[in-house]
């Protein structure tokens, strides 16, 4: 297990999700805030949101966060958060690509006793049975052997200032100071 003083947390998506997750842990830990598009990196970098999720002083107070489009910055880290979109088609079903191709990528950088927790909304079993097996295929790595995973359900509503990240209630007995 990981004591969070060691956590190097890498968040893969810097969307409505995993932004305000992102600004809020790089207050406290050392964060690696992930995203394949080169322009919205760039612009948190400058210092600035567009989709108004974090005000720009949010921005500047998480001052352990960085940003990068560059997949090998964030192999350093030892946990990570995947909240990249789980759109959905005219039927309702979920297209799991996007979680995919972030599980093809963690694939490339996990490493022994690093943790992987998934916070989308899809349907049950999806963490085991479709983005685990190919963690596992692409780093050749054993889950709950090598390394570990859970799941978080999706807490944020987009444009909603009243209940964000850092106001949703938890239980802070239920945490030991390891992940």
């Amino acid at each position: 297990m990981i004591n969070l003083s060691e956590v190097k947390l890498g968040v893969i998506g810097l969307g409505y999700v995993g932004l305000p997750l992102a600004v809020e842990f790089g207050k406290h830990y050392e964060t690696i805030g992930f995203d394949i598009n080169s322009a919205r990196v760039s612009e948190l970098r400058a210092g600035h949101d567009h989709t108004l999720e974090v005000e720009d002083e949010e921005l500047t107070q998480a001052i352990r966060l960085s940003y990068t489009d560059n997949l090998n910055d964030i192999a350093s880290c030892n946990a990570y958060v995947v909240t990249v979109p789980t759109p959905v088609d005219k039927y309702n079903r979920p297209d799991l690509t996007p979680l995919i191709k972030a599980s093809e990528s963690l694939g490339k950088v996990i490493k022994k006793g690093d943790v992987v927790i998934y916070e989308f909304t899809v349907y049950p079993g999806a963490t085991e049975d479709d983005c685990i097996p190919v963690i596992e295929r692409i780093s050749g790595l054993k889950f709950n052997q090598v390394f570990f995973a859970d799941y978080s359900p999706e807490r944020i509503n987009p444009g909603d200032k009243e209940h964000r990240f850092t106001t949703i209630k938890f239980d802070a007995n239920q945490v030991d100071g390891k992940l």
